[in-house]
Order: C-alpha cells, then structure tokens, then sequence
C-alpha cells in the first residue's frame, strides 16, 4: 500500500494526539489532499540517513486553524504501525509502499497494567488534569498511553517496535523509576553545552 509520509523529529505511538503546524508546501499539498479524501499518512523519525523504516499512520482529528495562504494547525491522531517498504519519490513530498502490524495476541497478567500505572504516576507526579497529554487508562494498548509523554525518542520507536503489550509495560515498568534522574541529568547536559563546557555563562560579542 502506498502511504505518503511526514518525516519528524517524533515518534507517533498508536491511540494518542500530535498536533501540527503545516507550512511547507510539499506538505499543504499532501494534508489537502488527505482531507479531502479523508485518508491517512505516515508519521516517520526522521534521523540524519533519512528515516527509520517503521512508523505510525495518522488520522486528522480536527482542523483548528487554516490560513489564507494554506498553512494549517491540525489535530492528529495515530492508528496504525507499518514497515517501510520501499520508499517513492514520484511526487512532491515522500511516499513509502508499506505492510502494516499489530500485536501478537499475548496474555497480559492482571496486575502488569497497574504496577506500570503505579510507576506512570510517580515519573508523572501530577493530577490528570494537570498533565499537558492526556491518558486513557482504559485503552487496550496501555503502554502507548503512558509512553506518549516520554522525550526519549529512541525508547519510544523500540516501543513502536515491538509487538507484544505485555512486553512494553515491562519495558516502561523498568523505564519508569529512573525517568526523574533521566531527566534532570539531560537538563545538566543542556546547561553545560549552553556555557561552553564551563559551567558558567559568556557574555555575547
């Protein structure tokens, strides 16, 4: 099947949003044409090669903006993964022949999910209404719903990967507890190359 494909510094995980700003051509051209057929695309990790060849097709939720000269704020929602392939070049923007996935039909044990929610809430000690995503606790891929929020983009395609529910709740079970530590020490990395390695800030010249 031939999908056309938005490649992004993101990873879609099935069942949850990602909004967008359209601008480029290539791009307004591509989600025209999606709305109009009320169609889907590919949402791709774009690395410095090209892209990853396993992604998440998209569905436009809601147009929250559209201005004069075409470019678009939209509200996706991701449905299905896929492999690439082979990729097209035919038209204006990138397009890939694609199979898509789904899980494998494994058993879940019954107090996985709520070990893995327990863990959720302590990475994200905050209240539901509070957190800027939103998470159906509910939804049969749970491990996609609790990930959604995570900036580790490479842990979150090895969950797009993998084809087991069970699996990536312990995945995540293991990913939680260190996600704080995680975090501020890529805050620090952040500072330090920020100030040139010193540790303090250079006046601009």
């Amino acid at each position: 099947m031939l999908v056309p494909l938005f490649p992004l510094n993101v990873v879609l995980l099935p069942g949850t949003e990602l909004p967008l700003h359209i601008f480029e051509e290539r791009y307004k051209e591509m989600i025209g044409e999606v709305l109009r057929d009320e169609s889907a695309f590919g949402i791709v990790l774009a690395v410095d090669r090209g892209v990853v060849n396993l992604g998440c097709t998209a569905r436009v939720t809601r147009v929250l903006e559209e201005a004069p000269d075409g470019q678009l704020d939209i509200v996706t929602l991701g449905e299905s993964r896929f492999e690439i392939a082979s990729l097209n070049q035919d038209r204006n923007f990138l397009q890939a022949e694609v199979t898509f996935f789904s899980d494998a039909e494994d058993e879940i044990p019954l107090d996985l999910g709520e070990h893995t929610i327990a863990a959720f809430r302590q990475a994200f000690p905050m209240p539901d209404d509070e957190r800027p995503f939103s998470v159906d606790f509910t939804h049969t891929q749970l491990s996609f719903q609790l990930a959604q929020g995570l900036p580790d983009l490479e842990f979150k395609q090895q969950l797009l990967a993998t084809r087991s529910e069970p699996v990536r709740l312990r995945k995540l079970l293991d990913y939680f507890p260190n996600y704080q530590r995680r975090q501020a020490a890529a805050e620090q990395i952040k500072k330090v190359a920020h100030t040139n390695g010193h540790g303090r800030h250079y006046p601009s010249t």
